[in-house]
């Protein structure tokens, strides 16, 4: 007997760095949204795309939920919302060294308010000694929005296939919603900035607030096949320039030579990758900053 086709949107939920997009790109089996230490990494709804059987899961990517301040963070929580109100499965991510904590309790809440049932998915396992899982389990079937837990360890791929066999079973009966052999809807323009990002938060650890952001300039195929990138890094203050550039230059030079070795690894081409850094005062509240990160202006 052939299985019917399957496909939907699953949205991922969690607090910030509760390994959202770690398991993504584990399921998806190649990396497309960035990874760092640093909490509020992932800005903007990002799909995956994965094929398990006869179903394709479109995995949602969306920002972490925390209690936002600026406009840029009250824009991105708008996202990770609107990624679960579109999503055909809702999954809630769970930090289990962090537990039910206020972030995990407002994403709980937010879940009960739009009437919703989620999948609550316990991750980091590994870091936790096993009699304390089972009373976080517990205290997740009691909330009356989850209909399944699982625990897996995202870093490790522990428990992660019963997991995604899980998520095939229960999308809706359909045509699959993108080619065969396609892994995500992010351009590659899109891909260079976040890279660039991505190595931009790690070099600089905690001396660069969250007042920076990596726009590409310029993508340019040349004819020998390799790709010509030019990217520009956004700071809030003169202040932060230095920081992001280094004693004559040697920091900016590292994060471009490791953003550059891992975009010819991504995009499997020779990149010959240019950095820039501007100053922008207050960009994290420009409507057309936030329309070339992938958000909205929020509501209120």
């Amino acid at each position: 007997m052939v299985e019917p086709k399957r496909a939907g949107f699953v949205a991922i939920l969690g607090a910030p760095n509760a390994g959202k997009s770690t398991l993504v790109n584990l399921i998806v089996g190649r990396k497309i949204t960035i990874v760092s230490p640093k909490v509020q990494t992932t800005r903007a709804r990002i799909r995956g795309v994965h094929i398990e059987g006869s179903s394709q899961i479109v995995l949602v990517d969306t920002p972490g939920i925390f209690a936002p301040k600026r406009t840029l963070d009250r824009a991105m929580v708008e996202a990770a919302w609107a990624g679960a109100g579109e999503a055909d499965l809702t999954v809630i991510l769970i930090d289990a060294t962090r537990g039910l904590d206020d972030d995990a309790q407002r994403i709980i809440e937010g879940v009960r308010e739009i009437g919703r049932k989620a999948i609550a998915v316990i991750n980091k396992v590994d870091a936790v000694a096993r009699e304390k899982l089972l009373p976080l389990a517990k205290a997740l079937d009691d909330s009356g929005i989850v209909s399944d837990v699982f625990m897996i360890s995202a870093l490790k791929g522990e428990g992660v296939k019963d997991l995604v066999r899980h998520l095939a079973e229960h999308l809706p009966k359909s045509e699959w919603l993108y080619p065969e052999d396609q892994l995500s809807d992010i351009t590659e323009r899109f891909l260079a900035a976040e890279v660039v990002r991505e190595k931009l938060f790690i070099q600089l650890g905690d001396e660069l607030p969250y007042a920076a952001t990596v726009e590409t300039e310029q993508f340019k195929e040349q004819k020998d096949g390799s790709a010509r990138i030019e990217a520009t890094i956004v700071v809030q203050r003169e202040s932060q320039k230095p920081i992001v550039l280094g004693k004559e230059g040697k920091r900016i030079k590292e994060i471009g030579q490791a953003a550059r070795l891992e975009l010819e690894d991504l995009l499997d081409r020779r990149v010959h990758l240019f950095l820039f850094v501007k100053v922008r005062k207050n960009w994290a509240d420009d409507p057309a900053r936030l329309r070339a990160m992938g958000l909205d202006l929020p509501r209120r």
